[in-house]
């Protein structure tokens, strides 16, 4: 209920520029005792709109129940102590708070007393749970960020170079920098996610004071959604407008959302304009973000456009030395190599491959090897590239020819036998990237001389013998239906 603050002897009548004067001094008085982003998210977006001498009233227009709301509780005795140095004593202070703005209308109401100028308690809303949105000084908001996915873990290589670096500026620099905003985009699995947590939990770091806000694309909307339902919109607006460092992933997902979308513009240019930090990540450029107004994207691509890579080769090899050195794995090089090649160019995809290793390893108490890691590839990375295992060509010949393979790794020369593991051989050659002694070594121990003289054998057969060169290409139409 609001309580009324009164302050004695007033009698001095002004004229309107007068007491426009009067005011200022007022904002002066209270910018002197805030800081400077304080003055500017609360006080500077204050109205004033009258003062009755005969009732001894001001009256002050705010944009919103949510700025009423932060400045009772937080601001009520510095506004007294305002008021009294410049309007003097006996003054009562009123708000018009506008609660919808699209057709102007607004609620009068009274300011609290404050409590023998004791800083007042704070309350969660008017029947609201606490919740982000109600997050009131700086150091009291959850930035949302996820405090493994720092610069340190995120790898440099080629592919990563530009938008890691300038991200590592951004977060130094919040603000100051000509990247603003900072628009990543790439495909999934290249570590957009990872960047974008590793700049706000820099930028927490130095700047424990701003304010750092990691949001999803679709958490946005969930919370706008919900505002508008509550009939809370300004508040979620003015919410956000507080941020002195938003991060926004996967804004591709706003293509046909275009009431979320116009909230957000009109978020973003509050933000633009006060020097404030924005980075945003999707899975595509600006300009194939389908659905999306040109004033928007416009915006996008007033600062800086940077486009995350899948890793190369080299780098997923990086990037898993990396992990085992922090976790105490240890796994051969060839297994390393392996995955790299496999992982499609996946980060996500390299870490699942190294889990469910680690996982087949304790379950079946057996060594991470090639033959664990064909195995784990086969099952965890879905692409049409990967290239055949062992396991899948050996298991494929084997059922063409009617053996089973353990037949194959042992020693017997039976012909169907040694015939199904010339053709392995064979075919793990023509798909594999693997080396002769290798694919010797994965069928049934056998050197690479082995292996060579088995495929040269099949090679001779094929162009002498059409019965058998039909039966191969049978076999090769089984692995392209895998």
């Amino acid at each position: 209920m609001p309580l009324r603050w009164f302050f004695a002897n007033f009698a001095v009548a002004m004229n309107e520029k007068q007491q426009q004067l009067l005011w200022q001094r007022c904002l002066e008085f209270i910018k002197a005792n805030v800081s400077e982003q304080q003055f500017k998210t609360w006080f500077s977006r204050i109205g004033f709109e009258s003062f009755n001498e005969k009732e001894t009233t001001i009256l002050l227009q705010l944009p919103s129940p949510f700025v009423y709301e932060y400045l009772e509780e937080n601001y009520v005795s510095l506004m007294a102590a305002a008021l009294t140095r410049y309007f003097g004593k006996g003054v009562v202070l009123r708000y018009r708070v506008v609660t919808d703005q699209q057709h102007n209308i607004a609620q009068t109401v009274e300011a609290e007393q404050p409590a023998e100028l004791q800083t007042p308690t704070k309350t969660i809303g008017l029947n609201r749970a606490k919740s982000t949105l109600d997050a009131a000084v700086p150091q009291d908001i959850d930035p949302q960020l996820d405090t493994h996915k720092t610069f340190a873990t995120f790898i440099e290589g080629d592919s990563n170079k530009l938008p890691r670096t300038v991200g590592m500026s951004i977060a130094e620099h919040p603000g100051k920098t000509t990247f603003n905003p900072f628009f990543i985009y790439g495909p999934s699995g290249c570590g957009k996610t990872h960047l974008v947590n590793a700049i706000g939990v820099r930028a927490k770091q130095l700047y424990p004071q701003k304010r750092v806000l990691y949001v999803s694309a679709r958490l946005f909307q969930v919370q706008y959604t919900d505002a508008v339902r509550q009939n809370s919109v300004n508040d979620f607006i003015n919410f956000y407008q507080t941020i002195d460092i938003l991060i926004v992933d996967d804004i591709q997902e706003w293509a046909s959302a275009k009431a979320t979308l116009d909230t957000f513009f009109h978020i973003f240019n509050h933000l633009f304009r006060c020097g404030k930090q924005i980075v945003l990540a999707s899975d595509r450029p600006p300009v194939d973000l389908q659905g999306m107004k040109d004033r928007l994207l416009t915006r996008f691509s007033c600062g800086l456009i940077a486009e995350l890579e899948r890793p190369n080769t080299q780098l997923c090899i990086d990037i898993l030395n990396s992990k085992m050195r922090r976790d105490g794995l240890n796994i051969p090089a060839e297994v390393v190599r392996f995955i790299a090649e496999n992982s499609n160019g996946s980060v996500r995809d390299l870490e699942g491959v190294v889990n469910s290793l680690l996982a087949y390893s304790v379950v079946y108490n057996s060594p991470i090897d090639m033959r664990l890691a064909e195995r784990v590839i086969k099952r965890a990375v879905k692409t049409d590239n990967r290239p055949l295992t062992v396991d899948e060509i050996l298991e494929t010949v084997c059922s063409h020819l009617g053996v089973l393979p353990q037949d194959v790794y042992g020693r017997s020369r039976k012909r169907n036998y040694v015939l199904a593991r010339q053709i392995s051989m064979y075919f793990a050659q023509k798909y594999t990237r693997m080396p002769a002694a290798r694919i010797g070594q994965l069928i049934g121990g056998r050197d690479h001389s082995t292996v060579i003289h088995s495929c040269t054998t099949i090679e001779q057969r094929l162009k002498q013998d059409e019965q058998f060169s039909q039966e191969i290409t049978e076999i090769e139409k089984s692995f392209q239906l895998k």
